[in-house]
């Protein structure tokens, strides 16, 4: 049993250590494979170098555990909606259908997916069996905001496109949990040991709708992983002392802390769950004592607690290696 699978399962007190988007744009080796391989949704869909980004890190950095290299949006592309990624403009997904997003079926989801499975299936073949593979997906009501076009800015989403028909977003919503949870179902098949559910987007939700756009939808997807004996880790971003009501709603058994909330408030408030995460990537672009710091700061705050150390948010694309490799070395030797 891996040690991150041992913690979530069992709450034990070991040491685990990973980092979201630990497989990516601040990594030269990443950015030489990048530079032949423009199309992003092609390169997530090549197993063999999707594999190999996946272990980049791993071998960097010896980290505890691997997260696979593709993205939350391979879901609205394998449902047949287009997406692209542009340069400084980041995804930009084609008009939603609604009748063509009805029409899909999971057997077709599942064959437009299949390499990223593949991708799985080989990485947990060359992955050292203690260490843990992380599958993931985006929660659905991040997804349906890039789906329909909601987004606004960093700070704001379109409600009226969400409210103006109610039952048709509903009716997304449930119908992206049934693709999803066979999109974990199909990773943990291939060789996923943990899922990880983004909600990138939780909080621009108002806090009246916060039961129904974010709270049910996370815990049907945690129920389902839960019943198939799969350990999960939500990460509700942005929501603030609302992760308390989460917390106690879903139940997961982690819960990734975003760098706006209160490591002590976290300790004294999320109970019966695995804390990870919560440092600000942005410390990684400051000098070596101050990131040790802050790093030591979330260490001794959660000392005594079953905590897989990690950040609130992905590694950042300006990061230097080098002082990845330091966190890691202090945080071995803490």
């Amino acid at each position: 049993m891996s040690n991150l699978k041992e913690i979530l399962k069992n709450k034990k007190i070991c040491k685990s250590i990973w980092f979201m988007r630990q497989a990516g744009r601040y990594l030269p080796e990443f950015r030489e494979i990048r530079s032949q391989n423009q199309n992003f949704i092609n390169l997530c869909l090549n197993s063999e170098l999707s594999s190999e980004i996946t272990l980049q890190p791993i071998k960097r950095f010896n980290l505890d555990s691997a997260i696979i290299f593709s993205d939350i949006l391979m879901v609205p592309y394998a449902l047949n909606q287009k997406v692209e990624f542009i340069k400084d403009r980041g995804p930009v997904l084609e008009n939603f259908n609604f009748k063509r997003f009805l029409d899909n079926d999971i057997i077709s989801f599942t064959q437009k997916l299949h390499p990223v499975y593949k991708a799985i299936q080989k990485t947990r073949n060359k992955l050292d069996k203690k260490k843990s593979l992380i599958g993931f997906i985006g929660a659905p009501w991040t997804l349906l905001i890039y789906m329909l076009g909601a987004k606004e800015s960093k700070k704001e989403v379109n409600y009226k496109k969400i409210v103006k028909n109610e039952f048709e977003v509903n009716l997304i919503l449930d119908k992206l949990n049934i693709f999803l949870c066979a999109h974990i179902e199909n990773q943990v098949n291939a060789g996923a040991d943990i899922i990880q559910i983004f909600d990138s987007w939780a909080g621009l939700i108002l806090p009246k709708n916060l039961p129904n756009f974010c709270y049910i939808p996370n815990l049907k997807i945690v129920d389902f992983c839960k019943e198939k004996k799969i350990p999960v880790i939500c990460f509700p971003k942005g929501i603030k002392e609302n992760y308390k009501e989460f917390n106690n709603i879903v139940k997961p058994d982690g819960i990734n802390l975003d760098y706006d909330v209160d490591p002590i408030w976290a300790r004294q408030n999320l109970s019966n769950v695995v804390l990870q995460g919560g440092l600000n990537p942005k410390v990684l672009l400051s000098n070596n004592q101050e990131i040790l710091n802050s790093a030591k700061k979330y260490l001794d705050i959660f000392k005594g607690l079953p905590y897989i150390f990690n950040l609130g948010h992905g590694l950042l694309p300006e990061t230097d290696p080098d002082k990845v490799s330091k966190l890691v070395k202090f945080y071995r030797e803490y």
